[in-house]
């Protein structure tokens, strides 16, 4: 029998539930940020590029994406 779990995280501050298993990468990829110009921290540690594909997504993990904006 497979029992199919929910995973609570959140992105930004806003709760979220996915039954699916996600890295940061496909969630970088769902919501369409800007893979060149965003910076994100994971469970309060700032996570390299590098890693975005190896690091899925557990229950209650807290993830902040920043943006940089350039302008002048």
């Amino acid at each position: 029998m497979n029992i199919i779990t929910k995973k609570t995280f959140y992105l930004n501050g806003e709760e979220y539930f996915s039954k699916d298993n996600l890295t940061l990468l496909d969630l970088l990829d769902y919501f369409d940020f800007n893979l060149s110009l965003s910076v994100l921290e994971y469970n309060n540690f700032i996570c390299h590029k590098k890693h975005w594909n190896n690091i899925s997504i557990r229950q209650n993990d807290k993830i902040e994406i920043i943006t940089i904006v350039g302008g002048g």
